[in-house]
């Protein structure tokens, strides 16, 4: 069977019809789209105070977005006029990951009597950590949207509502079938220690840092997996988690956590939480931080239970080179970038 060709050539006379008809209309949409941008940057000549307004809806074109964006030599405070819902709305918030930023890094500590947040099994993927699903409207996200005037209808997903860190942050570990071995309860629930409280992972979380606590995740094996998903590094991170304890680490989020300042531990070969008589209730503490850390360095954990006794197990950094320790000592790649700019100012 001789199959046909795609040169110009060969195309029949009802095929070439329809390749010009569909090149004129996308030569069409190109001239639209240019008459767009053009009309958006005059906006910006006159001073339209509603143009980022649009922009930042998301109900403008990706190309246009890019190009008037790129337009702005020195972006004017007039143009965010009557723009409030850009700080104070649902769907875009500055982020909290360059606040309190020192132009030297302090220096590293032994994270002493940390509680873990999480106790989870195996092959955790990164949409338990941070789903992009459907938000519920019992969870903590879902209350943080009715308290702020969102209909229900009006939710969307945890993947559509990405730049507001204020509902990312609620939604970590929020996936509704996460299992957490803390608490018999399904989904984004934990027990607080050490008065064993059931409440949800981001309100334990909120009250430990307000205690001063540190707080650790410990996993099983494969801890990660999935596809690649920043906030699950993120989300962590904002929730004050400061290590992750498991038998094994996916390779890409190994190095997200390494990059937004979180220390990924894992257990020796053969060993894990059950293995060592430990049920994650235990206070934390890891030491050897404070000293200096090396690529693959072994670090000390001692799990003091209720009754005051202790176990002491050795754990291997997953600091696999020297850039992770730098990212790590910075406290992820942002304060090290931010720092180096910084510098050179």
């Amino acid at each position: 069977m001789n199959h046909p060709s795609s040169t110009a050539a060969e195309l029949t006379e009802r095929d070439r019809v329809l390749f010009q008809d569909g090149v004129r209309k996308y030569a069409h949409q190109l001239e639209f789209r240019a008459q767009r941008i053009e009309q958006r940057t005059k906006q910006i000549e006159y001073g339209c105070n509603t143009l980022f307004c649009e922009l930042f809806s998301n109900r403008c074109d990706p190309l246009e977005r890019r190009v008037v964006e790129r337009s702005i030599e020195k972006p004017d405070a007039r143009f965010f006029d009557g723009c409030d819902h850009l700080t104070s709305g649902t769907s875009h918030r500055d982020s909290q990951f360059f606040e309190n930023i020192s132009a030297t890094p302090p220096p590293l500590t032994d994270i002493v009597g940390a509680r873990a947040l999480v106790v989870v099994g195996d092959s955790i993927t990164t949409d338990h950590i941070s789903p992009a699903g459907s938000i519920p409207a019992d969870s903590p996200a879902g209350k943080y949207l009715i308290e702020h005037g969102v209909e229900r209808a009006e939710f969307n997903s945890y993947g559509a509502r990405r730049g507001n860190h204020e509902i990312l942050v609620r939604g970590t570990f929020g996936n509704i079938r996460l299992r957490n071995l803390l608490t018999p309860r399904e989904g984004y629930w934990t027990t607080r220690l050490p008065d064993r409280q059931e409440m949800t992972i981001f309100d334990a979380a909120q009250r430990y840092r307000g205690e001063g606590v540190p707080l650790i995740a410990i996993a099983g094996k494969e801890y990660g997996s999935g596809s690649s998903r920043d906030w699950a590094a993120k989300g962590p991170l904002l929730l004050g988690v400061r290590a992750v304890l498991a038998e094994s680490f996916e390779r890409i989020h190994r190095s997200n956590l390494v990059g937004m300042g979180i220390l990924p531990l894992e257990f020796q070969p053969g060993e894990s939480l059950r293995s060592l008589g430990l049920t994650g209730t235990e206070a934390f503490t890891i030491r050897g931080l404070g000293s200096g850390l090396e690529p693959g360095q072994r670090v000390e954990v001692e799990a003091t239970g209720e009754d005051g006794a202790s176990r002491r197990f050795t754990v291997i950094s997953r600091l696999d080179n020297a850039t992770d320790v730098e990212y790590l000592r910075h406290g992820g790649v942002l304060p090290f970038v931010l720092r180096q700019l910084m510098a050179r100012s």
